[in-house]
């Protein structure tokens, strides 16, 4: 890089760190996410069909389910933690590349081809099965790689510029959609995917809100159809949009402002603390300002409000992760979790593009209904159960060969 080029290119927030030690509870926590993602609920959901009436299978349906608009599901932080992991080990990775000598120029070229790797990627996996390429943006892939360039050019800036970043996007975000004005009475919202019985419309101010009818939902309809389809784009049927990841990019933030909290030192107890404590403000913060009516906590579009309560639960889980793992020690019990975790793009990849193809070999060798073993009702469970168990066998082979996909 020219001299020229160098004084132009943004200062760190301080002084190159030694390269600190791989975070094992952020590999753990990670693994345990794939592996969560990657059960796909064990399809409780429909197993709980059969079972109507009962409250625990109601409850177990809906945590392993996305929330149909407002709420938080334990299926709903699955994304979350993705994206808040990839903040976290932002300055790990960023302090790792620094010590070996590499400069801005080539890390800001890594970190455009890495996004636009998980872009292609993203889109790709969606693409699967179909007959055209199905340009989709809200993939969790493609999100992390729509914000993470500018989340590169933030992690050389002090902690108090990325926390106002931070606060402004969220703030921009709401005030945004705030702006945007709400359908017209009597609108007949069927043709975007919608009926007007639906039970979760939002009212009032929080329609602003409401699915298919908000912002980002009018943006996708102009940006997603400059891209070849056989049909035009008119709705997303789950409500997601392209625009998440501006809010998204929020929980990234605050994912790296928790990797230098994390740096600062040798793992204690304060340290886990702290992060617990950062967690609980999150959750009330968030929820206060989707009960006074301020903002509607929703992740399918990730507003403001879901932004900081998402935040708040990946603060808790991973501080609880790090406590016990980095603070006490306690290491052998996350060996299943680190084969995935350490491998977490050819988990994302084979669950995509492997799944269907284990199950058919499955019932091609041992019969059409290997998966019975208990009963009709219960065949869904046990099929992604096996299914998740194949492929962690797969990445366990990988893992004893030290085969591991990077981005």
């Amino acid at each position: 890089m020219s001299e020229a080029a160098a004084a132009a290119a943004p200062a760190p927030a301080a002084a190159p760190a030694p390269a600190a030690a791989r975070l094992t509870s952020l590999d753990a926590y990670r693994g345990a996410a794939m592996l969560l993602m990657a059960s796909e609920g064990l399809d409780i959901p429909t197993v709980a069909r059969a079972f109507e009436g009962s409250t625990v299978w109601a409850f177990l349906s809906y945590q392993t389910s996305h929330a149909p608009w407002r709420g938080c599901a334990v299926w709903d932080l699955i994304q979350p933690s993705f994206m808040f992991m990839v903040g976290v080990a932002m300055p790990y990775s960023l302090a790792a590349r620094r010590a070996k000598g590499q400069t801005f120029g080539p890390l800001l070229r890594h970190a455009l081809g890495r996004a636009l790797a998980l872009i292609v990627l993203g889109i790709f996996l969606r693409s699967v099965g179909r007959p055209e390429t199905n340009f989709t943006f809200e993939d969790v892939l493609t999100q992390i790689g729509l914000g993470y360039p500018l989340l590169f050019l933030l992690a050389w800036r002090p902690p108090r510029v990325q926390a106002i970043a931070a606060a402004a996007i969220l703030v921009l975000t709401w005030a945004a959609f705030a702006l945007y004005p709400v359908p017209a009475p009597g609108l007949d919202t069927r043709a975007l995917g919608v009926p007007p019985d639906w039970p979760y419309h939002l009212h009032g101010f929080a329609q602003h809100w409401d699915k298919n009818t908000n912002l980002a939902a009018a943006f996708d309809r102009w940006f997603l159809n400059l891209f070849p389809r056989s049909r035009p784009f008119v709705f997303n049927g789950g409500g997601y949009q392209t625009l998440s990841f501006v809010p998204s990019l929020a929980t990234m933030i605050f994912g790296m402002l928790a990797g230098h909290w994390l740096r600062r030192g040798a793992p204690t107890p304060r340290a886990a603390r702290d992060l617990a404590l950062a967690g609980v403000a999150g959750l009330v913060v968030g929820n206060a300002l989707d009960l006074l009516g301020v903002c509607p906590s929703v992740k399918r579009i990730w507003t403001p409000s879901w932004t900081l309560v998402s935040a708040g639960w990946t603060c808790l889980l991973l501080a609880g992760f790090y406590y016990v793992v980095d603070v006490r020690g306690r290491r052998r019990w996350t060996f299943p979790l680190l084969v995935v975790g350490m491998n977490s793009i050819a988990m994302y990849c084979l669950n995509h593009l492997f799944e269907g193809f284990a199950a058919g070999t499955l019932r091609t060798h041992l019969g059409p209904h290997v998966f019975e073993i208990a009963g009709k009702t219960f065949a869904p469970m046990v099929q992604h159960a096996a299914m998740l168990a194949v492929l962690w066998l797969i990445l366990l082979w990988m893992y004893r060969r030290k085969i591991f996909l990077r981005l």
